[in-house]
């Protein structure tokens, strides 16, 4: 059984984006092994978290309007690549834990 911890926000990481209908990167902190996503927005949106290059589709993880969502990731992933085909405003920020 897994044991969740709570999220440990790096405080000041925190980036407000404008996912479109063309995928785009923002850079990550490097401090933290989570990502916590919030879409305040009205649609959905996709992201990709991996090292520069990569490119968010609609196969990628959702993250459904309304929701917060954290992820992890490894010590190496610094772009998270977003997309949205209606446009929507995710929130980015790392941290450590569930």
């Amino acid at each position: 059984m897994a044991l969740l911890s709570a999220f440990s926000p790096a405080y000041k990481s925190g980036q407000s984006v404008s996912p479109a209908a063309s995928a785009a990167s923002i850079t990550l902190p490097i401090e933290g092994k989570s990502v916590c996503l919030t879409n305040t927005g009205s649609n959905i949106c996709y992201v990709q978290i991996g090292n520069s290059g990569i490119t968010a589709t609609t196969a990628d993880y959702p993250v459904p309007v309304g929701a917060q969502v954290i992820v992890t990731r490894d010590g190496q992933s610094t772009t998270l690549s977003h997309i949205s085909a209606l446009g929507t405003t995710l929130h980015v920020m790392v941290g450590d834990g569930l």
